[in-house]
């Protein structure tokens, strides 16, 4: 390929900053674009296309047929065109026509062309049109070349605004067309209910001029604004209030890590040296961090690149002495906070007493700005689509993340059912409160034991809230997950203290790290993490025995944090009991090494595995003698046994946790547990919904670990329950499965007046 291809993106702007500052009309403006960048590219065919009543039509071409200029269209998602316009995405084809999106336009003239690239034209985060370069050799286009495009669909996008060619209609279809009630439907992120008034977290900024006069001077804006961007991000952590201790305090400082970021600042710069303004270099590496997002899998990741996005948007604002996000203005009544998604030092900025919730366009339960918020005690909903598009500044909003809905413009009788719910939450909310040192027994005496999930040191405040009997997961990853970097021994080791202490004399049960498959660690070998189905992959205990360097720091961390106490450990996702009996060495080892150095060790160590790979249970005669506990995780157990993602909305309500064969694979599992004397506890959301907890009593479960929020609820519903009436119901009907097993228990619990709300 010809050196001419490699063409850097400043010596095309130059060429472009003189058409775009001539007095010709668009069009040719357009016809001259397209000249100057097949001349550049070495491409035989460049073309531009524009959304046009929301339709993609040829507006230039240097190769294709004049004859097809404005008379080529093709919708959205319609050919190679129309999918990138609507995915937003780049197309890169050294065989355009082997595509299964290519869809051939005879009156072009384009079949002699095989390779193709085609890049969108993005205006106020939008594609607006779609530039596209074609040879007639098959070839794939460089990454310089692609960036070179992109870079130009930039100015691009200036040039059409400028000229009036942006599709009116498309971008009025973006404000609410209506007044009428709404519901949105979004994931809970952080559970309560709140109402408000919507205010946009920010207005867009709109990158008015692209091409640099001045490359020093635009260079010298950014400094200066990086400089101010760090200095509030400072600040801010600094003074941030929740309370002392707690996971989000890391949070902010991997937050603060990426501020200081000499790699993103390098970006921008290269950018800039391409010939772009400040605020253009700015958005043209947000736009390439957005790309990346949307082809980044593992959410954990992808939530990094969310705090990128954010930062990149505080930075934008500096760069362009525009600074008025909804927060900077200052809160005027009772909020319901709208954005695409926020970053954690956003969130803070805001004053906690008229913030009454936050709805998200995107938002994840692992991203920065759910612990944040969960920290402040903000409802937050996400994964609500089009939100920024149906609910406009100032609209009434009644947000119920507990339900995943939003209401928009409600009717007075909406408001007054939400006041009634709202008022019986807290209703019932301080009825659970008041079960909080009453015993979990049902009323033929039967003690059930429950302990609460946990994954954060703020999580042990759970247990005197709710007075639950101890810690039955607490989920070790998270210290790993939020952190840039391996946790060093002695940051784990202080973790783990001051959970142990926090809990006195009640117990808590660590699980080992399960990272890796779908927790992908940045700090981590990147071919870990390349698998079609990471759920079931290279991940948990498999990856923890292979680098067993990671285990061996945690074990110490762990026995050394326990000196003088009861350690409990358990590890995830065995599926054959020598992977239990290697991991339970390991430990054995490092205790072994410590008391040899004379160190303060444990009273005891005991040791737990969790069922959730159902080959297991195949082996339970093997397992069981060698363990000290057994706790069943229905959340993977299920998927398991389902083949059921329940990540993906197609199948999450494909399997049912009531379903005869749930109920049977944990009846063949409960026998041989209590035969051998083993503790069997269940752990996941199936243990904190009542009418499931009631069906996994009945089976002869004594142990639930569940949620903090679940405590109360299912504290209730187990005090109204007949143990003995349970379990031979229960025994009925998992030996003659009716049609609808949930309808059945639902029925019996009503009959008995066992308290489901």
């Amino acid at each position: 390929m010809p050196s001419s291809a490699a063409a850097s993106a400043r010596e095309i702007l130059t060429r472009l900053h003189d058409v775009m500052a001539g007095r010709n009309p668009a069009q040719a403006k357009l016809n001259a674009v397209v000249g100057i960048i097949a001349e550049a590219m070495d491409s035989e065919v460049c073309s531009i296309y524009l959304l046009r009543e929301g339709v993609l039509e040829l507006f230039a071409t240097r190769g294709l047929d004049q004859a097809a200029v404005h008379v080529t269209k093709l919708a959205l998602g319609e050919g190679l065109v129309g999918t990138i316009a609507e995915d937003v995405e780049v197309l890169n084809l050294d065989e355009a026509a082997s595509h299964p999106d290519f869809a051939y336009k005879p009156e072009t003239g384009e079949e002699r062309y095989h390779s193709f690239a085609g890049v969108p034209i993005i205006r106020r985060e939008r594609a607006v049109g779609v530039l596209a370069v074609q040879h007639s050799e098959q070839r794939r286009y460089q990454d310089v070349e692609i960036e070179a495009l992109q870079t130009v669909a930039m100015v691009l996008s200036e040039l059409i605004a400028n000229a009036g060619l942006i599709d009116t209609a498309a971008a009025a279809s973006n404000r609410p067309q209506s007044t009428a009630a709404v519901r949105l439907l979004g994931q809970k992120l952080v559970e309560g209910m709140g109402s408000g008034y919507a205010v946009f977290h920010q207005p867009r900024i709109v990158v008015e001029h692209t091409v640099a006069e001045d490359i020093d001077a635009e260079r010298h804006r950014v400094y200066a604004a990086f400089d101010k961007m760090r200095e509030q991000i400072d600040r801010m952590t600094r003074e941030a209030e929740f309370g002392v201790g707690g996971e989000h305090e890391e949070v902010l400082q991997t937050y603060k890590m990426f501020a200081y970021d000499e790699g993103w600042a390098r970006r921008i710069n290269e950018a800039i040296d391409s010939g772009l303004t400040a605020e253009a270099a700015i958005e043209r590496v947000q736009q390439r961090t957005r790309q990346r997002m949307r082809q980044i899998d593992d959410p954990l990741l992808a939530d990094r690149m969310h705090d990128l996005e954010d930062l990149s948007n505080r930075l934008l604002r500096i760069v362009s002495g525009q600074m008025g996000t909804a927060a900077q203005l200052g809160l005027r009544q009772d909020t319901i906070l709208i954005a695409r998604n926020l970053g954690p030092a956003e969130l803070l900025e805001y004053d906690k007493r008229r913030l009454k919730g936050v709805v998200l366009e995107e938002g994840s339960l692992t991203a920065h700005v759910t612990i944040v918020a969960r920290a402040m005690g903000v409802p937050v909903l996400g994964r609500v689509r089009d939100v920024r598009r149906l609910i406009a500044e100032g609209d009434l909003l009644l947000l119920d993340s507990v339900a995943g809905n939003v209401f928009a413009r409600p009717s007075a009788a909406m408001e007054e059912a939400f006041e009634a719910k709202l008022a019986l939450r807290q209703k019932r909310k301080a009825a659970f409160a008041a079960l909080r040192d009453v015993p979990p027994e049902t009323q033929d005496g039967h003690r059930i034991t429950l302990m609460v999930n946990a994954g954060l040191r703020d999580d042990v405040a759970a247990l005197d809230i709710t007075g639950a009997d101890g810690i039955g997961l607490f989920r070790t990853e998270f210290q790993f997950l939020v952190s840039a970097t391996l946790p060093q021994r002695e940051r784990q080791q202080r973790l783990y203290k001051e959970v142990l202490d926090a809990a006195g004399d009640r117990p808590v049960i660590f699980r080992t790290v399960d990272i890796g498959g779908d927790k992908a660690l940045p700090y981590l070998n990147k071919a870990d993490a390349d698998e079609e189905n990471p759920a079931m992959g290279w991940r948990a205990l498999r990856l923890a025995l292979d680098r067993d360097g990671l285990m061996k720091v945690q074990a110490r961390a762990l026995i050394e944090a326990a000196a003088g106490r009861t350690l409990n450990v358990m590890f995830p996702m065995v599926s054959e009991a020598w992977e239990f009996a290697e991991a339970k060495a390991l430990f054995e080892a490092q205790r072994h090494w410590l008391g040899q150095r004379g160190r303060r060790l444990p009273v005891e160590i005991r040791y737990g595995a969790m069922l959730e790979v159902p080959a297991l249970a195949e082996q339970l005669d093997l397992l069981l003698p060698e363990i000290d506990f057994l706790s069943v995780g229905t959340n993977d157990l299920t998927q398991f046994l389902f083949a059921a993602d329940r990540a993906n909305p197609k199948l999450a309500e494909r399997y049912d946790w009531l379903s005869p064969s749930i109920l049977r694979f944990l009846a063949r599992v409960i026998a041989p547990a209590r035969e051998a004397g083993v503790t069997l506890a269940v752990c996941g959301e199936m243990g904190g919904r009542p009418l499931e907890a009631m069906a996994l009593i009945g089976l002869g479960i004594d142990r639930l670990s569940i949620t903090p929020a679940a405590i109360g609820p299912i504290k209730a519903m187990v005090r109204s329950l007949d143990h003995a009436a349970c379990r031979a119901y229960v025994a009925e009907l998992v030996a003659r499965p009716p049609r609808d097993m949930r309808a059945a228990l639902t029925d019996w619990a009503g009959a008995h007046g066992v308290d489901l709300a």
